[in-house]
């Protein structure tokens, strides 16, 4: 569409309007959208109450502090906002925690003058919906041949990692860690990546919020593998958090650690990110799992070995 201005207030929302062709149309971008890289030229309409320095443990308390006020995790510059006039607002109600959400958005398009923006609200709760979600977002930027293609060429990536990996001698087990302390497994579309990959994913069940872990059912499940993958934790920033797994008498003793099969991912940019580089975030997986198989090149810059 000619001249449409359109504004994403979530990482995953940015990747999912370039994969349907329209990244040149975005004119303001959430503090943490930064794929495609040209995107970090555009304004940052919000900003975190969260002080995010430290280890995962501090981030949770204050997290937690905020939501007993009531009150949001983020500031939304409603100003600046409505001096870009969108057309589009790209936004999420999947994880009020996570990103913006339209209610932190009311202030803002209550006192809209002239014609309001479309609102366009991303839900994803496993990989269909992540589809679901790109066929949204192009109905709505007039995509939607763009879209359908972009879909089928991540399905057929998606596709050829699982029938390759189905000629793997053995599937192991995984664990996929969300959050380090308190722990929390990775669920919604990550048992649906794992298992694409080759592994058998505990803990969770695709489409449903990921879930608390207790020490001792991890203790119990034993996993073959772990991945650690923080929810908005590059690795460098799950290195540092490592001592809090590193404390814990059951840490040393699980299979996983004693034969060096616990993996640091870059969550932040892949595996927390519903859209286009969850295809991405299967290969590093399968790459892990099965390095007979799979070698796509993501070590070292996507993942590492601990």
């Amino acid at each position: 569409m000619s001249g449409l201005r359109i504004v994403s207030l979530l990482p995953s929302a940015t990747e999912i309007v370039a994969a349907v062709g329209m990244a040149d149309h975005l004119v303001g971008r959430s503090h943490q959208c930064d794929f495609p890289v040209e995107v970090s030229r555009l304004p940052a309409l919000s900003a975190t109450k969260v002080n995010l320095d430290g280890t995962s443990r501090d981030i949770d308390m204050r997290v937690n502090e905020i939501i007993a006020q009531g009150v949001s995790v983020y500031r939304v510059d409603a100003d600046l906002l409505r001096s870009l006039k969108p057309d589009v607002i790209v936004t999420q109600t999947q994880c009020a925690i996570c990103a913006v959400t339209p209610g932190d958005l009311e202030d803002a398009l209550c006192e809209w003058t002239g014609a309001a923006p479309v609102l366009v609200s991303l839900e994803p709760n496993d990989l269909s919906d992540v589809w679901g979600d790109m066929r949204k977002v192009g109905a709505a930027l007039g995509t939607d041949a763009v879209a359908e293609r972009a879909i089928a060429g991540l399905k057929g990536r998606l596709d050829a990692i699982s029938a390759t990996a189905s000629r793997a001698r053995y599937a192991p087990t995984v664990a996929a860690i969300e959050w380090m302390d308190p722990l929390m497994a990775g669920g919604n579309w990550m048992p649906e990546l794992i298992e694409a990959a080759g592994g058998r994913s505990l803990f969770a069940t695709a489409g449903q919020h990921s879930p608390w872990l207790e020490w001792s059912a991890l203790a119990a499940a034993d996993p073959d593998v772990i991945l650690l993958l923080s929810c908005g934790f590059t690795i460098a920033q799950s290195l540092a958090d490592m001592p809090l797994l590193q404390a814990h008498p059951e840490w040393a003793q699980l299979t996983a650690v004693r034969r060096g099969q616990v993996y640091v991912i870059d969550g932040h940019h892949y595996f927390n990110r519903p859209g286009p580089r969850l295809v991405e975030s299967a290969e590093m997986i399968a790459e892990i799992l099965h390095p007979d198989l799979f070698d796509f090149g993501h070590e070292r810059t996507g993942w590492i070995r601990l």
